[in-house]
C-alpha cells in the first residue's frame, strides 16, 4: 500500500496545513496515483490557477515486483516553472524534469513541488506500507 498526503501551501499559509488531501493505492503491479491540476485523472489535485503545477505533474506507479517509482512528467512547456525535490531519510535530492526515481520499499519521505515565481509549494508526503 502506498499512502500519500498532500498540502498546498502559500506564503500566507506558512506554518499551517492548507488544503490537506489524502490518497492511497495497493502495491499491485500497474497501480497508479497522480498529482496535478486535472481532477479527472489526479487523485490529489492542486488549485486550477496554480500553473506551476502541470495538469498531470507527478505520477506514482507500482511495478511488477510491488515497488513504487515516482516520475515528474514533462508538461507542455520545454522548461518547467517549478522545481521538484524528493527527501528520503532526511536527504533532499532534486528530481530532473521528466525524471523517474524508485521509492524505497517500506519507506517514507516527502516530495516538494516549489513554484519558481511565487512563495508557494505542494508538499506530498508518502509512506510505502509493506
Amino acid at each position: 500500500m502506498l499512502e500519500l498526503t498532500m498540502a498546498a501551501v502559500t506564503a500566507a499559509d506558512a506554518g499551517a496545513t492548507a488544503g490537506m488531501q489524502m490518497a492511497d493505492a495497493p502495491s499491485e503491479p500497474g497501480a497508479v496515483l497522480r498529482v496535478g491540476r486535472d481532477k479527472s485523472v489526479c487523485r490529489l489535485s492542486t488549485p486550477d490557477d496554480w500553473l506551476f503545477v502541470s495538469r498531470v505533474h507527478l505520477e506514482f506507479r507500482c511495478g511488477p515486483d510491488g515497488t513504487w517509482q515516482l516520475t515528474w512528467l514533462r508538461g507542455s512547456q520545454p522548461d518547467p516553472s517549478s522545481e521538484v525535490r524528493l527527501t528520503v531519510g532526511g536527504h533532499p535530492q532534486p528530481l530532473a524534469y521528466g525524471g523517474t526515481v524508485p521509492l524505497p520499499r517500506g519507506g517514507s519521505g516527502e516530495i516538494l513541488v516549489q513554484d519558481r515565481a511565487e512563495p508557494r509549494s505542494v508538499n506530498v508526503g508518502y509512506y510505502h506500507e509493506m
